[in-house]
């Protein structure tokens, strides 16, 4: 947590939700972008397009987080158009997680979920400030209002969910934590990513 001198830094204390369901994905976040106690934005994007079949929930400083993302679409667009080929979810969250161990003695105060599909399957990688890089196989959760969501997501997560049902359970995660986390707010933005791309939307 950062302290009072740098509240000049726009911070995104938030919440971040990620499912794994049949055939794919979904990542949820709600919209509220803070500044020390004042709330800087409630539109703020926090789901962000990497691939075509991979986007990033973000966290932490929203300068440090979207300059890592730009750098990271960057690179994997580099490599599609040499290659031919896609980056693999396990792929980008190396290179991300690389970055990040780089800047170590400097971090990027930011914490992501890496989500996507690719020719194994759909994925879900958690990454710290540090480039700490965790699989995991159900869901997760990040920033002020995870506590909130893992209740909801451990009492109704179910194996082999359909998108709807993993987009219905990331919506109430979502909501959940809103109601009880004064950094949570405004709306709730959904990342569906199956075989046919990323859907970003607003409900």
């Amino acid at each position: 947590m950062m302290g009072q001198n740098d509240n000049h830094r726009l911070m995104s204390h938030t919440t971040t939700v990620a499912v794994k369901v049949n055939g794919g994905v979904i990542l949820g976040t709600e919209s509220q972008a803070s500044m020390g106690y004042l709330v800087a934005s409630d539109t703020a994007p926090k789901i962000l397009q990497i691939t075509d079949h991979t986007a990033m929930t973000i966290s932490g400083s929203v300068a440090d987080a979207q300059q890592l993302t730009n750098n990271i679409r960057a690179i994997a667009q580099l490599e599609a158009l040499e290659t031919g080929r896609e980056l693999t979810v396990k792929a980008i969250s190396r290179l991300t997680s690389s970055i990040l161990f780089r800047n170590r003695m400097f971090p990027l105060i930011t914490m992501l979920i890496v989500g996507g599909v690719d020719k194994k399957g759909g994925h879900i990688y958690m990454l710290d400030p540090l480039g700490s890089m965790l699989e995991e196989e159900e869901f997760t959760a990040t920033g002020s209002g995870s506590v909130v969501a893992y209740g909801v997501l451990e009492d109704e997560y179910r194996d082999n969910m359909t998108i709807d049902e993993g987009k219905e359970l990331v919506t109430r995660a979502v909501s959940a934590a809103r109601k009880r986390d004064i950094a949570s707010g405004g709306a709730i933005q959904i990342a569906i990513i199956n075989s046919e791309g990323v859907d970003i939307s607003r409900e």
